[in-house]
């Protein structure tokens, strides 16, 4: 999503990247428990399960929250030894945050290590979201990494809402609503609409959830998973030197690579670029890091970004 629109819709056809209509109203923000709560489906039976959007979220279901839930109903599936290293999802429609979310399990797959899993998400009849996941039981074998790029340790650095009321004397709705801790780096995609100079292909942010998790390594897997999809096409934005305004802006597809353990309540690096833009889509890639400088995730996604009204540089 990114810093101008954190919670928005991320399904095609949402149209989210418009402004929003009611985007300075009164929103309820949702805490920690109440995001766990989300993520915590209804088993209907073997392989269907049931969730739910949080009251006072985005008018279209959160991507983040659709692959999330989508990757716990997946691994309710899958023996405990096994764990998640990659996903496969594609956002096909937009959901609807009024209504629950059925998630339908295929077990294609349960082999000697590895363990597939196609999941397909179902409101009003219909598909809105397809992941599928691998699981893999832990073995040794070779390792190596890239290096973390350099960047000012998140507690010198003012949070994403701090840097949203400097800026405008308040805290916009799309960033108001949920629990998890953004700390960019760099300048943000309005300030690089207001300044040309600030355009830039890489975007560095910190993130965490708030406070302090159980230590469920499925669930830290999980609610990366729904905060993988928060700032990526923002590097875009970035590169172009527009804000969400006069676009319409939605994730299409996204794929993770799990490589390590982490937790999410500690702060991780999430390392963007973009490497291409073009017919009205954007690709943005992330390596995810721990302040110890541990590569653990990489994130590759692509988007929507339909312009729908032109804005001159500095507008």
């Amino acid at each position: 999503m990114g810093e101008q629109h954190s919670g928005r819709p991320t399904d095609p056809a949402a149209g989210a990247g418009t402004a929003p209509a009611g985007a300075d109203q009164p929103v309820r923000a949702q805490t920690v428990e109440g995001l766990l709560g989300i993520l915590d489906l209804e088993r209907i039976e073997d392989n269907i399960f049931r969730g739910r959007s949080p009251d006072g979220g985005p008018q279209r279901v959160f991507g983040g929250q659709v692959a999330g839930q989508a990757l716990v109903a997946a691994g309710r599936t899958v023996p405990e030894d096994r764990s998640v290293h990659s996903l496969h999802a594609y956002f096909i429609r937009p959901g609807d945050p009024a209504v629950p979310i059925v998630y339908d399990v295929d077990r294609v797959r349960d082999g000697r290590s590895f363990t597939t899993r196609r999941v397909t998400a179902i409101q009003h009849g219909k598909a809105i979201f397809t992941l599928s996941a691998s699981f893999h039981k832990s073995e040794p074998g070779l390792e190596h990494q890239v290096a973390m790029p350099e960047a000012p340790a998140p507690d010198d650095l003012p949070s994403m809402r701090d840097r949203l009321y400097t800026a405008f004397g308040r805290v916009p709705r799309f960033a108001s609503w949920h629990p998890i801790e953004l700390r960019p780096v760099g300048p943000l995609s309005f300030e690089a609409e207001r300044d040309p100079s600030l355009r830039t292909t890489r975007n560095l942010v910190w993130l965490k959830v708030k406070d302090t998790l159980p230590d469920d390594p499925m669930l830290h897997v999980c609610l990366m998973t729904y905060a993988s999809d928060m700032t990526l096409l923002d590097t875009v934005l970035l590169r172009h030197g527009r804000s969400f305004a006069g676009l319409s802006m939605a994730s299409l597809d996204h794929a993770m690579w799990f490589h390590r353990p982490f937790r999410a309540d500690e702060w991780l690096l999430y390392a963007q670029e973009t490497p291409s833009a073009g017919g009205a889509r954007g690709l943005a890639r992330g390596l995810v890091f721990t302040r110890q400088g541990e590569l653990v995730c990489s994130v590759v996604q692509e988007g929507l970004l339909r312009v729908v009204e032109d804005r001159p540089a500095g507008s």
